[in-house]
């Protein structure tokens, strides 16, 4: 048996891989690792990667084959590869596409469920998932599945392993002509970046049957929106932008209105605010999942549940765009698995959700189509390099007395809640005087006791919108330099000159909350500056447990963080030497 002691990583039976931090080849087998693997654990020298059919699926999705999957596990692998392992991922990449859902010629309420392996077909229409929805089987390699149910057939067929490739096609939606601008409104010169138009050309695929329904993973700032604006334009339909806020929703308007030809009358905003229908019309999944009092738990159809469902039928849409798509929620998978006859991008910066729902984003949204590492579109320029801390603070006597003796329901509110995280704090906004601050947390009290020591404006979710935009454009304009920020301002928010985010308390172990508030400070910046994400925890509490799951996917994407104590700050921020 061949033994490698110089490579990186170990492959196990158990499709969990290890991979060694402190190797010289750590960098190159985490990102080939990121492109198939899920990072579970990442401790300070070895990180645990876990191979899942979902992760295979979406790698093959995006043009991945099996044998460069298991090359590159070969070229860093420790010792040979466990033969289950290169036999299951094999299995796994086969499945993606063995069966396709195409129009049936005859009968368009029916579509027809294909494979070339007439077996496959016998085991599926035999399968607990996928058998409550055939209709007939038409010879030895074809079912016949009613098209209302387009969408639920390709979650049943998830769930039976073999996920489908979709070849029904989409209508086309009202047609809609605009063009991208050359020279934006606000008169600068406005290019569509390569790997943009890769992602939109990728996505629409020469408008063939195989493309029009995917995710689009960038980092934030890495301009999502301008994908989805070269996706619409591409398109030439009315469009429905799906946002996480009112905020969002007219960041989207803006952009629309200054990078494109699109006039303001053909822009409709569907929120709490105002509900104006028109060709391009941008609401937000608040609005839509607002529930009709009294109908939770009835069993109604979804527009009479959801009221303002009836926003997806009404413009005759020819694309939705889904921004943030790791926000979903689960009214929308609803209404969109009726919906598959309507082109489909999803935009986020990261798949993970945390309620364990990426199979209805594969199967419903689409499967991941495009995505770039985070650190490469640093290396480019695109995003701004940033520099990740945690630092550890120590609880008082009294204040660790009181965790010991908190229920564990209590525990974090109490060791996030740490009175000793201030004098950090203070440290801190001492050592970044000057720099545009972001200062973010969970516990309400606790922030606004933060606002009040340092006289600095505060936006939670009781701000009112136009309040919210105000200190927005405040701080964009260099009239106020710190903000301080609760989970209202995780997501979907324009702050290019932000370069210092200090988190206080997270929303517990969210990995895709941490991914969003280091992603407010990577715009990139005029002068070049380094950005600086930190997170304060208490030590040896369950607030450090969390900000190590939290920890888990920016790891994977190439940031390391940096563990400090608090007795070393600021003396030992030795990489912040960087420093312009």
């Amino acid at each position: 048996m061949e033994f490698k002691a110089e490579a990186p990583l170990i492959v196990q039976g158990d499709r969990t891989i290890l991979l060694e931090v402190k190797h010289a080849q750590y960098e190159e087998a985490r990102d080939l690792l990121a492109r198939f693997a899920e990072l579970e654990k990442s401790p300070e020298y070895i990180h645990t990667y876990r191979i899942s059919a979902l992760s295979l699926w979406n790698a093959a999705s995006a043009g991945m084959k099996a044998d460069e999957i298991l090359l590159g596990l070969q070229n860093y692998a420790k010792y040979p590869l466990p033969d289950n392992v290169v036999v299951e991922i094999r299995e796994a990449i086969s499945r993606y596409g063995r069966v396709r859902l195409t129009p049936d010629p005859n009968d368009p309420t029916r579509l027809r469920l294909m494979s070339d392996d007439a077996l496959l077909v016998m085991e599926l229409a035999r399968n607990r998932y996928v058998k409550p929805y055939v209709l007939e089987q038409i010879g030895s390699h074809t079912l016949q599945v009613p098209a209302s149910r387009r969408g639920h057939i390709k979650q049943a067929l998830v769930k039976a392993g073999y996920p489908a490739e979709d070849l029904v096609g989409y209508v086309t939606g009202t047609a809609l002509s605009f063009k991208l601008r050359d020279i934006s409104r606000d008169g600068l010169p406005f290019r569509v970046r390569r790997y943009q138009q890769d992602a939109a050309d990728i996505f629409w695929a020469d408008g063939s049957n195989a493309g029009g329904a995917g995710v689009i993973v960038l980092p934030c700032g890495a301009g999502k929106t301008i994908v989805g604006m070269a996706a619409m334009a591409t398109t030439q339909a009315n469009t429905l932008i799906l946002t996480p806020s009112t905020v969002a929703a007219r960041q989207w308007r803006e952009e629309l209105l200054n990078k494109t030809t699109v006039e303001e009358s053909l822009i409709g905003e569907y929120t709490g605010q105002q509900k104006s229908i028109r060709p391009i019309t941008v609401s937000t999944y608040q609005i839509l999942t607002h529930r009709k009092r009294g109908t939770k738990g009835k069993n109604l159809p979804l527009e009479e549940e959801f009221p303002h469902f009836k926003l997806f039928n009404t413009g005759d849409w020819g694309l939705i765009i889904y921004d943030e798509v790791h926000l979903l929620p689960a009214p929308v998978f609803r209404i969109t698995a009726e919906l598959q006859a309507r082109r489909r991008l999803g935009l986020t910066a990261t798949l993970v959700r945390e309620d364990g729902r990426e199979e209805d984003v594969f199967s419903l949204i689409g499967p991941k189509k495009y995505d770039v590492p985070w650190h490469d579109l640093e290396r480019q320029g695109w995003i701004a390099p940033a520099i990740c801390y945690e630092i550890r603070v120590d609880m008082t006597e009294a204040q660790r007395l009181e965790y010991i003796m908190a229920e564990k329901n209590q525990k974090y509110r109490v060791a996030a809640d740490n009175p000793e995280k201030l004098d950090i704090m203070d440290r801190l906004l001492k050592y970044h005087a000057g720099d545009r601050i972001l200062i973010i947390g969970m516990y309400l009290e606790q922030l606004e006791r933060i606002a009040k020591r340092y006289d600095y404006p505060i936006i939670t979710g009781k701000t009112t919108v136009r309040e919210r935009e105000k200190l927005y454009e405040a701080f964009r304009s260099g009239e106020i330099t710190t903000l301080v920020v609760s989970k209202v301002a995780n997501f979907s928010i324009d702050l290019p000159d932000a370069s210092v985010a200090i988190q206080i308390s997270g929303t517990f172990g969210s990995r895709q909350e941490e991914a969003q508030r280091l992603g407010r400070i990577l715009r990139p910046k005029s002068d070049g500056r380094q950005a600086y994400f930190y997170t304060i925890v208490s030590k040896e509490t369950v607030d450090q447990d969390y900000s190590a799951n939290r920890q888990r996917f920016l790891t994977e994407q190439g940031y390391r963080y940096y563990i400090l104590y608090n007795e070393e700050i600021p003396g030992a921020l030795p990489h912040t030497q960087q420093r312009p």
